[in-house]
């Protein structure tokens, strides 16, 4: 899209300068890896919904970026995965404690970036932040307690991605439209299109990490599997799983040493026996719609079709 070149720009701009090097290394390398940049799209397009000058903005547009790679460092060191789009995982490339610190410091250059705000907008600003900083961790704490538990409600689930996943981008969307001036009602549904597009998006995941082509997606195909995550495709399992696929699902879902390409195949077996793909599908499409039904009641409505067209293309990304 046309603000993606400026969106790097911004990214290239992000001062992770310091000694020593090894600390600020891995910061360069995550934030090259690329990406589809949403959440800083999201926060220029509801910027432009009502203001032209999305230049003045681009700054801000990459600390959620920063944000965002500072949540999957951590996130990559709890779940040890090896690899992220397409490439090894900086705790991998590295080392774990260098990946906690270098994240840290991630986090404390993203507030840096928004200290030329002006007084009153930046107390605004790092409150909302703070808040959507804090839901994330609660998801991510939910999430590793989930891995203790035998079954995990569709509710809870997907609370947890609510929080986990899904704020950041209600928030991306929030910054963009307060940093315009918008209506407070603007404010608030631009957040509810973000939460709600954030918790399709995370289904998507979990649905890709299945089905999608392992080259395409950028990850190892079946991690979720391996790892016994509740994702919404295993919460819907148990729920429907009956006889012998129920004694199967739970000899792997308990067995410590296992084939891997084995695992991964039978577990799909029956997820595809149980129809979890199309009842996963379905439930990403609510949300979809929830989301389209709030944006569509923005005052700017009539100028929301770059964002539509955005989060379209993202939910039909090849599986």
């Amino acid at each position: 899209m046309e603000y993606l070149s400026h969106i790097e720009e911004a990214i290239r701009k992000f001062r992770f300068l310091g000694q020593p090097g090894s600390l600020y290394d891995p910061i360069h390398y995550v934030m090259a890896l690329g990406g589809k940049r949403i959440r800083p799209m999201l926060t220029i397009l509801a910027y432009a919904l009502y203001r032209d000058d999305t230049e003045r903005i681009m700054k801000y547009a990459a600390a959620v970026e920063a944000f965002h790679n500072f949540t999957l460092i951590h996130d990559d060191i709890m779940d040890g995965a090896p690899i992220r789009r397409g490439k090894p995982t900086v705790h991998t490339k590295w080392d774990t404690n260098t990946a906690i610190l270098s994240g840290d410091v991630m986090l404390v250059k993203v507030y840096e970036q928004f200290l030329d705000l002006e007084p009153n907008r930046l107390k605004e600003v790092l409150t909302l932040f703070n808040a959507c900083a804090v839901a994330v961790c609660e998801g991510q704490q939910r999430d590793m307690e989930f891995e203790k538990l035998d079954r995990v409600s569709e509710e809870r689930y997907v609370a947890m991605i609510r929080h986990k996943t899904a704020v950041l981008l209600g928030f991306s969307l929030e910054l963009g439209a307060v940093l315009a001036d918008a209506p407070v009602t603007d404010r608030e549904l631009l957040r509810e299109f973000g939460t709600q597009l954030g918790i399709a998006f995370q289904l998507r995941d979990d649905l890709l990490d299945v089905y999608a082509d392992e080259k395409k997606f950028g990850k190892k195909q079946g991690g979720d599997i391996v790892a016994n995550k509740k994702t919404y495709l295993l919460i819907m399992a148990l729920k429907r799983v009956k006889g012998k696929q129920k004694a199967e699902l739970t000899r792997w879902l308990r067995a410590k040493k296992f084939d891997r390409k084995k695992k991964i195949r039978s577990v799909i077996a029956i997820y595809d026996a149980l129809g979890v793909k199309a009842i996963t599908e379905k439930k990403i499409q609510e949300f979809l719609d929830r989301a389209g039904e709030a944006l569509g009641r923005i005052s700017a409505a009539s100028r929301t079709a770059p964002i539509r067209e955005l989060t379209d293309r993202l939910a039909g990304r090849q599986r």
